[in-house]
């Protein structure tokens, strides 16, 4: 199993790059110190990027790294296969190559048929709602086309790299001002409120308010809070409450500079930037990324250092991208005990369904049988990306016997030539192929059909229906 860096083809990339500049191949050849028939090649994909042109590549244009690891046009790619997956397209014959093709040479047409697919998506599941409703004798509801929300959202933190520069500089602006390395941050924030907004914090009992996790009384301008959340989730709130009344109009300017669209989707966006910068708060990016990287990673650590909670901290882990001063790239999933997705960011070319869950072979779904304990994972995609996967269990906000806590799973990890950084991978062998799980994306889009935890066959593939025998395998399927 090889755990080098892969190699970085991006010639359509910087063709593109090249002609948004105005330069021909001799042009920018000069600017980088290499000749033109080699700048050619590299463009026709028949050389990859060595370290030096990407150094010169960054020195002459400040151009981001980043944007040529290909890793953005890999999602697409792969989300463009799901969506030629679907029965709709079975007559159709579009491979990978193609796919990869259109993302390189068209990327803006790539995004558009991925935006009418989930149009497609979201209709007809709308459709399917009024139906059963029409079934029912029920009175229909407006079946408008327009995004979910909620994809809007994440689509927008995704674009973003889930790192907002601006909101990093504010909260180490707060921190310069007003905290002045606080010991206990969240009694410095209390104060901090008082003193700045006259706002008043006061913890309620359950009793109280028994289906809230807080609740700010405009006419009093005091803030309660549930006496059931923890230390570290109180001191979140304090500091998103900071945020959203300190940068409200930053908030916005980021989001209409995204183009979001829509009030829900500006909404879920605007709390989740306030969201962002209370974590920002409560583990300052140096700081943090620099405890982070001296630990190797060791999340309990780092919960008692920066008193957060594991999710918090797992979350922060996915922001250090900050360039010249990055962090492990992370990426980050949340389910529950039936495996829905809540919150989710793919980072290393790691890639998430966007119209279904997560592989059952992948032991974020084995964390509910150990809760507590973190598990370790190298996991295969079809694509032979190979990746370090850390698991564990968390309990979400409760209400007491009757409203007992939400049990989730965290799953997050890395491209394995990242893991020798990680304290989880000590005194494993991450060359032992014996030891390394093949995963898919989801059922539906897994081609391995040897799998005997598949849930459905894949979308492309016919079912082989036979009754003279039934394997360990729930499904086989026609030679295609």
């Amino acid at each position: 199993m090889a755990t080098g860096r892969k190699k970085v083809f991006a010639g359509v990339r910087i063709r593109r790059f090249r002609r948004e500049l105005g330069l021909t191949q001799t042009a920018m050849a000069g600017d980088l110190g290499i000749s033109p028939s080699y700048l050619n090649l590299i463009e026709r994909n028949q050389r990859p990027l060595s370290a030096q042109v990407l150094l010169r590549l960054n020195d002459v244009y400040d151009i981001d790294l980043k944007e040529l690891s290909g890793e953005d046009d890999a999602r697409i790619a792969a989300s463009l296969n799901e969506v030629f997956s679907d029965p709709l397209f079975q007559d159709l014959r579009i491979g990978n190559t193609e796919l990869t093709d259109l993302v390189g040479t068209s990327p803006d047409a790539a995004q558009a048929v991925l935006t009418l697919y989930r149009a497609y998506r979201e209709t007809m599941t709308k459709a399917a709602a009024v139906a059963e409703q029409m079934a029912d004798g029920e009175i229909p509801v407006d079946i408008g086309t327009s995004r979910f929300p909620t994809d809007e959202a994440r689509d927008f933190f995704h674009h973003h790299n889930n790192h907002f520069p601006q909101l990093e500089t504010a909260a180490e602006n707060l921190w310069a001002d007003a905290l002045d390395d606080a010991e206990d941050l969240g009694h410095t924030l209390r104060l901090h409120l008082k003193r700045a907004y006259g706002i008043v914090v006061k913890v309620m009992p359950i009793d109280v308010m028994p289906d809230m996790v807080w609740r700010f009384d405009r006419h009093t301008s005091r803030l309660f809070l549930s006496e059931m959340l923890s230390p570290p989730g109180r001191t979140f709130q304090l500091a998103f409450q900071v945020g959203i009344r300190s940068h409200r109009n930053l908030f916005d300017d980021i989001i209409a500079g995204a183009g979001v669209g829509g009030d829900e989707a500006v909404q879920l966006c605007r709390l989740g930037l306030a969201n962002y910068f209370a974590g920002a708060v409560m583990m300052p990016y140096e700081r943090f990324l620099n405890a982070a990287a001296k630990l190797r990673y060791d999340i309990e650590v780092l919960i008692q250092r920066f008193a957060a909670s594991y999710e918090q901290v797992c979350h922060r882990l996915t922001t250090l991208q900050r360039p010249g001063s990055r962090g492990v790239p992370f990426f980050f999933v949340r389910v529950d005990r039936a495996g829905n997705i809540s919150k989710r960011f793919s980072s290393g070319g790691f890639h998430f369904a966007r119209f279904g869950g997560t592989c059952p072979r992948w032991n974020v779904h084995e964390a509910f049988r150990t809760p507590g304990k973190i598990i370790t994972q190298v996991v295969q995609m079809e694509d032979r990306t190979t990746y370090f996967s850390v698991s564990r269990t968390v309990t979400g906000l409760g209400g007491g016997f009757h409203l007992p806590e939400q049990q989730l799973a965290i799953g997050m990890g890395c491209e394995i030539g990242h893991a020798r950084r990680l304290v989880y991978a000590d005194g494993l062998d991450l060359a032992d192929t014996a030891s390394l799980t093949p995963i898919g994306v989801n059922c539906r889009l897994c081609e391995r059909a040897d799998c005997n935890q598949r849930a459905f066959p894949p979308l492309n593939r016919r079912l082989a229906i036979n009754e003279t025998y039934r394997g360990f395998v729930p499904f086989t399927f026609a030679v295609l």
